[in-house]
Formats: structure tokens, C-alpha cells, sequence
């Protein structure tokens, strides 16, 4: 298979996963964005959090018995995932945030960029 690769020559081969509080969003992928060598790019998705650790922040979280939080997927490679745990660390002590890495089999675009070079 022919996969993408980035410009230093390496394919992510992991994931890294985020979820972290609604109310953190803009801090967290402000923080993303800082250091594109770390964080190339990344997708966001919505979600709601159930469990006995999620804390429920408002009334409707309560009734409702789930939190709303967002999800931050980046692809990456792994020898650079300790780096930007230790970033967000830095920036975000919560227990609220939680992450966790699994290998990626691949990694690639179904097109070519139409970007100029």
C-alpha cells in the first residue's frame, strides 16, 4: 500500500486520543495548534462522557446523567507522543482530560492535494 508521508519522512503510526471537557475546547486546540511539529493536524468531535469519574458540570448534565466533551484524535508518530502528553500536562492539570494511544495500520488520502508546492 502507499501510504502518505509527512514532510520529515515519517507516517504517524498511532493515535492519540483526547477527551477532555466542553469548556476546555478552545484552550486545549490553541495549544494543539502551538507546535505544528508536534501536531500536524488533528479532528475534533463532540461526545457525551458517562461514568462514575465524569464530572457533571451543569443542571442539564446532571437530569441528563452524561457530560458534554469533545474529542481530539491526532495522528502522529509514536516517538513524539510522550512530548506532547508532557505539553498538554504542563498547560492542563485535570483529571478531566484523558487520552490514550493505539498503533495505526495506516495512514494515507484517497486523492492527491490540488495545493500549490
Amino acid at each position: 500500500m502507499n501510504y502518505n508521508i509527512h514532510s520529515n519522512g515519517n507516517a504517524p503510526d498511532c493515535l492519540l486520543t483526547l477527551t477532555l471537557p466542553s469548556s476546555l475546547e478552545e484552550e486545549v486546540l490553541d495549544t494543539l495548534m502551538t507546535d505544528p511539529d508536534l501536531a500536524r493536524g488533528f479532528t475534533v468531535l463532540k461526545a457525551q462522557g458517562m461514568g462514575l469519574h465524569v464530572e457533571l458540570a451543569s443542571a442539564m448534565e446532571r437530569v441528563q446523567g452524561r457530560a458534554q466533551r469533545v474529542v481530539v484524535q491526532v495522528a502522529m508518530e509514536q516517538s513524539k507522543v510522550d512530548s506532547l502528553i508532557a505539553v498538554l500536562q504542563a498547560d492542563f492539570d485535570s483529571p478531566q482530560i484523558t487520552y490514550w494511544v493505539v498503533p495505526l495500520l495506516a495512514f494515507g488520502k484517497l486523492g492527491k492535494s490540488h495545493h500549490a508546492a
